[in-house]
């Protein structure tokens, strides 16, 4: 009986094979009508194209390098993405139905309602579709194509492209910038005023305070303001008049960026009325009301922008760990095998676990609190440091490699709030930590060095 059943479900099988390669995959049969085209054009071809409407026209034209332009009904820089989708759609005109071959009357259909003209490299006339309104039943629209007879009707997806406005065809980002290029920042703003500079790689806060600020803040608020989008344009040539009415003759916020690179500074200003907030730039003939809001970031305190970690690496690119607390002086490096050793000869391993453990407690020691501007070392125990820390990193990822160290100062411990002050060797403040990171350094160098290996179990 199973083999019966067995057999049954092979000729099944062997059937839908079959079907599947003499059916399916049959070839179109001889005469077979092919797809029709009222258009079959390269994109890339194109160098012009208008789209007329009632009430409006517009006519976008490539640059010299390529770049959409519009340059009417104004002259404006173009979203690329969205003209490129308008082009692709035209050039390649599939016809859902032949509506009428010859003789039919375009102004039955309402044609043309609408014209879209393509002009292509080399040509100097521009091939024209004129186009109806959508068809009631499937929304395909009526067209026809200049010096052909034919009124079809062309697919419903046509219709988003066509009615979209000028507003969604123009560049929006109008004030982007390089955020690598820029090695100056300043801010000016409602309770609110600092300054920082690049310095080695690093955002340093210069006023009113001194201080690593954090990477991701400040980064953050560049990108924020190289990618601002116009939710409306308020003036295309800006005037004075134009900056009196958006109150950006008196602005309440101020952002300076220095990029010597480029041999250029751009100032933003930024004033919030009838609740719209108005932007524009030094650099810019455009006043715009964005996407967004950037005003709290730029409402930010120092204090929010200063960096809390006491020293900034990662553990995973450590090569080399030196300590010092009391008569313990330990330097453990990092081989080639990801193994820690005593001696460069490598003979005697540190305990890997323990030494990993405690690098990354160094990577998370974040400040409870600051010390700006301490008088002397002796104030606070360094003078005399209860230990000393200093870890180095390799960076394998750049070429060449690129070796930074971090080394630490304990100073006096606060044994009522088990505080510990720490002084990183690269800035003049202080930081205010917890205590309890102390407990995880070795009492001796035989705490770290590394287990003998587990011997095999006896059969």
């Amino acid at each position: 009986m199973k083999l019966k059943n067995t057999l049954v479900l092979l000729l099944v099988f062997v059937g839908l094979l079959l079907f599947v390669l003499f059916i399916e995959k049959k070839p179109p049969e001889a005469g077979a009508k092919p797809e029709e085209k009222l258009l079959a054009l390269s994109s890339a071809d194109v160098q012009k194209m208008s789209l007329k409407r009632e009430a409006e026209t517009l006519t976008f034209k490539r640059d010299d390098k390529g770049e959409w332009m519009i340059i009417e009904p104004l002259e404006a820089k173009a979203d690329s993405f969205e003209v490129n989708g308008l082009v692709d759609a035209f050039a390649d005109l599939k016809i859902e139905r032949v509506v009428e071959k010859t003789g039919g009357d375009p102004k039955k259909y309402e044609i043309p309602k609408r014209e879209v003209s393509l002009w292509l490299k080399g040509r100097d006339k521009p091939v024209r579709i004129l186009l109806g309104p959508p068809n009631k039943i499937d929304a395909t629209v009526y067209a026809q194509k200049e010096g052909d007879p034919r009124i079809v009707l062309l697919p419903g997806s046509l219709t988003t492209p066509l009615e979209k406005k000028l507003f969604d065809f123009r560049q929006k980002d109008v004030f982007k910038f390089e955020t690598k290029e820029v090695t100056a920042f300043s801010v000016s703003a409602k309770g609110t005023r600092w300054e920082a500079v690049k310095k080695d790689d690093a955002w340093m806060l210069t006023a009113p305070i001194k201080a690593l600020a954090k990477e991701s803040k400040i980064t953050g608020l560049l990108d924020s303001l190289s990618g601002l989008k116009a939710r409306e344009f308020a003036a295309e040539d800006k005037k004075a008049e134009d900056l009196r009415k958006a109150g950006l003759d008196k602005p309440e916020y101020m952002v300076t960026l220095k990029m010597p690179g480029a041999n250029k500074e751009t100032v933003f200003v930024f004033h919030k009325a009838d609740d719209k907030t108005y932007v524009t730039t030094s650099q810019s003939t455009k006043i715009i009301v964005p996407e967004g809001d950037v005003l709290p970031d730029l409402e930010k305190k120092p204090a929010d922008l200063r960096e809390g970690k006491v020293a900034t690496f990662n553990s995973w690119q450590a090569a080399r760990l030196d300590l010092k607390k009391g008569p313990l002086a330990l330097t453990i490096t990092k081989a080639g095998n990801d193994k820690w050793y005593f001696d460069a000869a490598q003979k005697e391993e540190a305990d890997a676990s323990k030494v990993d453990s405690f690098i990354r407690r160094i990577e998370g020691l974040e400040a409870t609190e600051f010390v700006d501007g301490p008088k002397s070392p002796a104030e606070f125990g360094l003078d005399k440091p209860l230990a000393e820390v200093t870890v180095a990193t390799k960076d394998t990822i750049t070429s060449p490699p690129v070796e930074k160290s971090s080394t630490l100062f304990v100073g006096r411990i606060d044994k009522d709030k088990k505080q510990a002050v720490v002084k990183n060797s690269r800035f003049d403040y202080l930081f205010k930590v917890d205590a309890a990171f102390l407990d995880e350094f070795p009492k001796e160098k035989k705490d770290w060095i590394a287990p003998p290996p587990a011997k095999d179990a006896k059969k």
